[in-house]
């Protein structure tokens, strides 16, 4: 076993040391490992109901390509953040 000597370092001075040494890697850590949002699934209905348009407008959206829907048997589902991404900023 090594012995360490800390020459003119109080024990305070060593103890904001090593705190700030575990708070960067902390923060580091925390960059790096975001939870991750789980995806959340909407209904045809529910999409209507979010652009305030008929079942036909979204199924039109779908045929064009401005919606991507996703299909489990015979029900059609949009995750929202797709929904969010097909959204285009106007210049008005």
């Amino acid at each position: 076993m090594q012995t360490v000597q800390f020459i003119q370092t109080t024990p305070q001075e060593l103890q904001n040391q090593i705190t700030e040494g575990v708070k960067n890697q902390l923060q580091e850590f925390l960059k790096l490992y975001q939870p991750k949002q789980p995806n959340e699934y909407l209904t045809r209905q529910q999409v209507a109901q979010m652009f305030n348009v008929d079942l036909s407008t979204i199924h039109n959206w779908s045929k064009s390509g401005k919606l991507k829907p996703l299909g489990l048997g015979a029900r059609v589902y949009f995750l929202r953040s797709d929904i969010e991404q097909s959204l285009q900023p106007l210049n008005v």
